[in-house]
């Protein structure tokens, strides 16, 4: 699915004015390196504050898991607050919060040729010098092109050329350091000596921090630095010696430099200026000087950490705030009485240093460490106050929350703890083997022993019912409801912290299986249509358009069409759904009074109204668009089955959209058949305050998130798959966000609804280095294979790690990329083909969306890859609707002709920097890339089949 594109959501807080809420909103934006989608993932409303949960109480009414109770004191008197030393309490809350910002450094670079000082001989040497004022660790990673190379290709430069400390890259290029020739010198540089008698006609580099992963080009390609004039006056974009710009280097947000618009002249133009000798095509270029200022943006991370506790003597709340921030960072804050987290000013006494803002809230500086590192402050706070608001401002324009909104501090109600005396403690000393130091961390073993302990605890209260033969039904199925819950929470400790590894010789091994029909495979021979993009509901009435092409669909070798998702939605794309038994997909619009604020959920901006919208607090979305009704859908689904095409719909089981508020005013009420309360709806997602168990996934922040440990949430969705199977024909399922739920689960609802196929998007960020993918994918590609491997094998997934790495491998023409470290597929297809689903574009990396697009008019290398090789294949719908699609229906045919299946042998005979090729079951031999490649002759004669730009495809006779 999609993430709905939002900037993070800053709550107008009653007291605010816009002016001043403009200035936050300004500041919470920061810039990260960060991987492609890397959208997924990409693809929820993004924030780098995350809480990240220490200790917890076991408080009946304190809404948090029920853990561990720990015994606590301050670590340290503070000067701004004496709450903390009146007597020992129990830590009931404590959280630490990521918090991002950005710092700009502003500097120089410059490239400079000259005549060699070190080199002065009768031939003279020349002198090539690259600087950079900024601070960092920089690298040259450079190569040659000699006079007679046609095109853009690098070569390694002859050795007496190299610099001490170089590193070599491959065959082509070399790493150089940067260093400052002097303590006091202001830049960072590299000298390079250039011989006159080699042929050299060009130096091609770039510049890469090591320590933030920047790579910084010319114009969006290398620096080409001309040696002779015949380069220099060849009108190409990216030489240097002549008056330009710089740019970013394009790909995956690998950077987080900028370079300023403008740009100064060169200061030495003589060799670019010159007239030029007709007679003369090779003179060398004498020299030349150039200069630009540069800014870097620097993310730096620090942290906030919140404790609460209870004073034994007073019942009064002790909260103790403190963080890494330099500077003097300031507290503005206020408490709440109820969960609409209305701000108001506590009653006096207030921590010193504390000023009142316009009588709606409080502002405390906080007071430095005696370490030196950072600041904190302590607040006390009435027993009969909700909750704690605050934000923290570093300075004018420096404005850091939570999450987009204010950060909120639960607050336990007077009769969780009640006061008490702990034994054996003197005061201000608590007992040595009951406590933990305020700022200490549970180890994980601590938490899972806790966890099997209350396991344990519980299996026995259960067997002494069951000997006692009292067998309450409610006192059983509690017991069993949280045997449950932390099961599911050991078993998220164990995927986080335990890599699995399937056994490579059992996937190896099913490529000489023949292809058998199960779920996660269908028979093996599929080919996939996804029938419809990210604008197909805006026609109004896509079933009916989809009828008009199913013969041709039918024709062209397509076995399988995913449709887009059938239900009542909150989005018009069917992404966020609400009654998932209403398939008649209409939308009403929305006002400007529907889409008031509200702090729980996240919002969406609607250009069309030109004002933000809370998503699950919408029941329509704001225009009206559908893709048609259920007898329209049901005739569509009959008439691609009397073409013999199977159909998937669309399931969105990770999430749904609200109907109602609860007492709270938050939206996690749900009507329809599926009635659910907020028991559906996981505990740990913030936004929606659920009743239920924690998400044994991740988390989707735009609506709330299923809880699918919840027996009757299982039991009504396997019913609803049961009733789309039957009642609109679905022959199986597309599982939109799976990484939000344990497979485990998958596999339950696909017992249940036995499709013929069924296949998961599973798509997290891929690795990187320094924003460089690495050639090494197996982490990533194991955690798709983990979550199939839970599922049973049941499902199939979509092979994300392949996509990602035929993006960068076809960007930068470095084919060596498509052969892993054994010779074999790098992604999903390469460990276990039967259940990767190869695609190269879908509604969200492409179509009017565009998060993780393929690279532009490289479209048929990647369909000559997928329909080559073994897994299913997946062609999105822009793509055979196009010009591409001939050449698509040709290599279609060819996969049929010679009956290539998802478990078909892969044989990569060539991967090299400008050329892979493979021979796939002895019968088809593909190449992709520019460079040159015939299949052997010794065992088959090979005929041309298929053909296009840089790809070209055979069969053997």
């Amino acid at each position: 699915m999609s993430a709905v594109s939002a900037e993070p959501f800053l709550r107008h807080s009653r007291f605010e004015k816009p002016e001043f809420v403009r200035s936050r909103r300004k500041a919470a934006v920061t810039l990260t390196t960060a991987a492609p989608i890397k959208s997924s993932s990409s693809f929820s409303c993004c924030c780098s504050l995350v809480p990240r949960r220490k200790i917890l109480s076991n408080a009946s009414s304190f809404p948090f898991p029920n853990l561990h109770r720990v015994i606590t004191h301050a670590s340290r008197a503070s000067s701004t607050d004496t709450a903390l030393a009146e007597s020992n309490s129990d830590v009931l809350f404590k959280e630490t919060f990521p918090l991002s910002r950005t710092e700009t450094t502003e500097g120089k670079i410059f490239v400079r040729l000259d005549q060699s000082k070190a080199k002065e001989k009768e031939d003279q040497w020349q002198q090539l010098t690259v600087g950079c004022s900024l601070p960092g660790k920089w690298i040259l990673h450079w190569g040659v092109s000699y006079v007679d190379d046609i095109g853009s290709e690098w070569d390694q430069p002859p050795e007496n050329m190299i610099p001490p400390g170089s590193i070599p890259i491959k065959d082509y290029a070399i790493e150089t350091p940067l260093k400052k020739a002097s303590e006091g010198e202001k830049f960072h540089q590299v000298k390079i000596e250039i011989d006159p008698k080699s042929p050299i006609a060009a130096l091609n580099f770039v510049l890469k921090d090591e320590e933030t992963g920047v790579w910084y080009q010319h114009k969006g390609r290398d620096f080409r630095m001309p040696l002779v004039d015949c380069v220099l006056d060849s009108g190409s974009g990216n030489v240097i010696g002549a008056k330009g710009g710089f740019s970013i280097r394009p790909g995956a947000m690998l950077s987080n430099m900028f370079l300023k618009a403008d740009t100064l002249a060169s200061e030495g133009k003589d060799s670019s200026s010159r007239s030029k000798d007709p007679k003369q095509e090779t003179r060398k270029v004498e020299g030349f000087y150039e200069e630009l200022p540069i800014a870097k943006y620097a993310v730096i991370e620090n942290s906030v950490t919140v404790s609460v506790s209870k004073c034994l003597k007073t019942a009064k709340n002790l909260l103790y705030l403190v963080t890494d921030l330099p500077g003097e960072a300031v507290v503005h804050w206020g408490v709440c009485r109820d969960d609409a987290k209305n701000w108001e000013i506590p009653a006096a006494p207030h921590p010193p240093e504390t000023t009142v803002f316009k009588n709606k809230a409080l502002r405390t500086m906080l007071q430095a460490n005696e370490d030196g590192n950072g600041c904190s402050g302590s607040f006390t706070l009435d027993k009969d106050l909700v909750g704690f608001l605050f934000v923290l401002k570093l300075n004018e324009s420096t404005w850091l929350n939570c999450m987009g909104d204010d950060f909120f501090i639960p607050l336990p109600i007077s009769s969780s703890i009640p006061a008490q005396s702990i034994p054996g403690e003197s005061e201000g000393v608590p007992v040595s083997e009951n406590t933990v130091g305020a700022d200490q961390e549970v180890s994980h073993a601590t938490y899972t022993d806790g966890i099997i302990n209350e396991i344990r605890s519980l299996v026995s209260d259960f067997s002494a019912e069951k000997r006692q033969q009292t067998k309450t039904k409610e006192v059983q199925e509690s017991i069993l409801q949280e045997i449950e819950k932390l099961a599911a929470e050991a078993y998220s400790i164990f995927r986080s912290s335990t890599p699995t590894f399937m056994d490579e010789t059992v996937l190896e091994s099913e490529a000489m299986q023949a292809p058998k029909i199960c779920s996660g495979t269908g028979t093996g021979y599929e080919i996939l249509l996804q029938g419809f993009n990210w604008e197909s509901h805006k026609l109004g009435h896509w079933y009916m358009e989809l009828k008009q092409k199913v013969e041709e669909m039918s024709s062209l070798g397509f076995t399988v069409v995913w449709l887009p998702p059938p239900t009542e939605s909150v989005s018009p794309e069917g992404y966020m759904p609400k009654d998932l038994y209403n398939l008649n997909s209409r939308l009403d619009s929305v006002t400007e009074a529907d889409a008031s604020t509200d702090p729980n959920v996240p919002f969406v901006f609607a250009p069309e109204l030109n004002i933000p919208f809370m998503l699950t607090q919408l029941t329509y979305s704001y225009i009206e668009m559908k893709y048609g009704n259920i007898d329209e859908l049901k005739d569509l689904v009959k008439i691609f089955h009397r073409k013999g095409v199977k159909v998937l719909g669309d399931a969105v089981l990770n999430h749904r959209c609200a109907h109602y508020k609860n007492g709270n005013g938050v939206w996690n009420m749900f009507g329809g058949r599926l009635n659910w309360d907020d028991r559906a709806v996981v505990a740990d997602d913030p936004h929606f305050q659920g009743r239920g168990n924690k998400s044994s996934g991740d988390n989707f922040h735009a609506a709330p998130n299923i809880d699918h440990s919840q027996e009757f949430v299982r039991k009504d969705l396997k019913e609803w798959l049961c009733w789309l199977r039957k009642e609109i024909g679905y022959d199986g399922w597309r599982l939109d966000f799976v990484r939000g739920f344990w497979g485990g689960y998958v596999k339950d609802y696909l017992d249940a609804s036995e499709p013929y196929f069924a296949v998961g998007e599973y798509w997290d960020s891929l690795s990187y280095t320094y924003g460089e993918l690495d050639h090494n994918q197996d982490a990533h590609r194991q955690r798709i294979v983990d979550w199939i491997n839970a599922t049973s094998g049941t499902a199939g997934a979509f092979d994300v790690t392949t996509k990602g790495i035929l993006h960068t491998t076809l960007e930068k023409c470095e084919y060596w990329r498509l052969s892993d470290q054994k010779g074999k597929p790098p992604g999903v297809v390469g460990w276990w083909p039967s259940r990767a689903v190869t695609f190269i574009e879908n509604h969200d990396t492409g179509s009017t969306q565009g998060h993780w697009r393929f690279p532009g008019g490289k479209e048929m290398q990647g369909y000559a890859y997928i329909l080559t090789h073994p897994g299913t294949p997946a062609v999105f719908f822009d793509h055979i609707f196009s010009r591409y699609q001939s050449e698509i229906a040709a290599l279609i045919s060819l996969r049929n002709r010679n009956k290539i299946h998802c478990r078909s042998i892969v044989k990569i005979t060539k991967a090299e920097r400008d050329v892979y090729a493979a021979i796939i079951d002895e019968k088809v031999a593909v190449k992709i890339g520019p460079g040159h490649y015939e299949p052997p002759s010794s065992s088959h004669n090979w005929s041309s089949k298929v053909e296009g730009r840089d790809y070209k495809v055979w069969e053997a006779s």
